[in-house]
């Protein structure tokens, strides 16, 4: 697509009678309805690493458990949003990362996996954030991931390499983004960087306040701009956070960090952007860890509401509700307990990554046993239990980003598939055409299918910001 060209006509292609009309009405009627409207504030919510299957059973989840699916859903069975098929491909693999997936919408241009906003020439691409504070917006992220990680970086910041996280936080405070919230204490405090910069003094110097436990969050003053960054590394996930009292105080949600976001941004007179990512819904599915999918999942469909809720009430709200590509493409298999074997995916406590972390090559199979049961509400079987003992006798430590002990989530996951009937294909990325939904002003530019770089210039075309940066 010549994006000069969309920037300049999408809005009259979009109206014009060719347009798919969800809301049953004519197309001189929508024009009426659209005509001089704009999006003062957009709000991106971002499952990442989300395959179909896994909106389809966080649907079949929530249905099944409270008699009321997701919000996502929802909206689509309401008729609410104008919806979309995106090709995420980047620029040397149909299969991308995240990071050349949140470039492709941050700086409009398709790179190669593991830059964000630099081609391979070495060109950089001022990323859209940035677009929207030289317009006089007010900016943030927030995310169950560090802060500095591919997603939110690649709305903001240029770099060749999406590991600099210890640069990525310096870029975030000379950009005076407005709220940045998540996980990453590793890339902020002066005791684990490696040049022993303290990011926090820093940001508080300039301004900032940083807060470190969801009360804190709560307490912080609207009137300031906000560095919450509330874990070492990721934010736990939603199903261990639940059954810990200790993180119940200290992390907030995200729906919690979205809301917060709002609030601070929402009274500028200018507008504002906020990316809201649910990052830990691909770390579930690089690990095949389901109450770790399923749960956070469930955590991206509250932020969802959240915003829905907003915009609704705002009435000047674009809301954008994506993923950046498949990960593991799971999905309920057939069978004649599959109905009751989902369902026990509601009695679960914890994550794989809880109960693994947790084995001891010392431990019994009694104890494993035990503590399996506990987790997940089944019984191994000897036999069982031993094969997951066997990977703790010589483990490995090395870098790595979702396993780096290699421990045994794979072999974890074919067991419980026996119980849940869930399966997966893979642990890796896909190359999945991802869902695409819109809400409010500027949604009617959005047409079947497009490419990732598209929803770049879709933004700024919707907020009316001229593309001359």
């Amino acid at each position: 697509m010549d994006r000069r060209k969309f920037f300049k006509n999408g809005s009259i292609l979009a109206l014009g009678t060719s347009m798919l009309n969800p809301f049953g009405i004519d197309a001189s009627n929508v024009q009426l309805l659209n005509k001089n409207k704009k999006a003062k504030n957009i709000i991106i919510i971002v499952s990442d690493g989300m395959s179909i299957g896994t909106l389809n059973m966080t649907d079949l989840y929530l249905s099944r458990k409270r008699g009321q699916g997701t919000s996502w859903l929802q909206l689509y069975k309401d008729n609410k949003v104008k919806r979309a098929l995106m090709d995420m491909s980047s620029a040397n693999s149909i299969v991308t990362d995240s990071a050349a997936a949140s470039s492709s919408w941050g700086g409009g241009v398709r790179i190669n996996n593991g830059s964000l906003n630099v081609s391979k020439n070495g060109e950089f691409h001022l990323p859209i954030w940035q677009k929207f504070k030289q317009a006089g917006k007010k900016a943030g992220c927030v995310t169950t991931v560090p802060i500095t990680h591919a997603t939110p970086a690649g709305f903001c910041v240029n770099s060749k390499t999406r590991n600099a996280q210890d640069e990525i936080a310096e870029m975030y405070l000379e950009q005076n983004f407005d709220v940045m919230m998540g996980g990453g204490q590793n890339y902020f405090s002066s005791k684990k960087r490696k040049d022993k910069k303290d990011m926090f003094q820093a940001y508080s110097l300039k301004g900032y306040e940083v807060v470190k436990t969801r009360n804190e969050m709560f307490s912080a003053s609207n009137s300031k701009p906000i560095l919450g960054v509330f874990n070492e590394d990721a934010l736990p996930y939603s199903i261990d956070r639940e059954n810990s009292n200790a993180l119940l105080k200290k992390v907030p949600t995200l729906a919690e960090m979205t809301k917060k976001a709002i609030e601070v941004m929402k009274n500028h007179p200018k507008g504002f952007v906020l990316q809201v990512e649910a990052g830990k819904v691909d770390w579930a599915a690089h690990g095949n860890d389901i109450s770790g999918l399923i749960y956070d999942q469930v955590a991206h469909d509250e932020a969802i509401q959240v915003a829905i809720d907003f915009a609704e009430q705002d009435g000047e709200t674009l809301v954008i509700i994506t993923t950046d590509h498949g990960n593991a493409n799971p999905g309920v298999i057939y069978g004649n307990q599959a109905n009751d074997n989902f369902d026990s995916i509601q009695k679960y406590k914890h994550t794989n990554e809880w109960i693994l972390n947790g084995i001891e090559k010392e431990m019994s199979v009694t104890q494993l046993k035990e503590r399996v049961h506990y987790a997940n509400n089944f019984a191994l079987t000897d036999e069982e239990s031993k094969l997951l003992l066997s990977y703790y006798s010589n483990l490995q430590t090395e870098d790595g980003l979702y396993n780096p002990r290699h421990l045994p989530f794979k072999v974890l996951a074919e067991i419980q598939k026996q119980h849940n009937s869930v399966g997966w294909i893979s642990m890796q990325h896909s190359a999945d055409y991802v869902e695409l939904a819109m809400l409010g002003p500027g949604s009617q530019l959005l047409k079947p299918f497009i490419k990732n770089t598209d929803l770049h210039y879709l933004m700024l075309e919707a907020a009316e910001i001229e593309n001359k940066f």
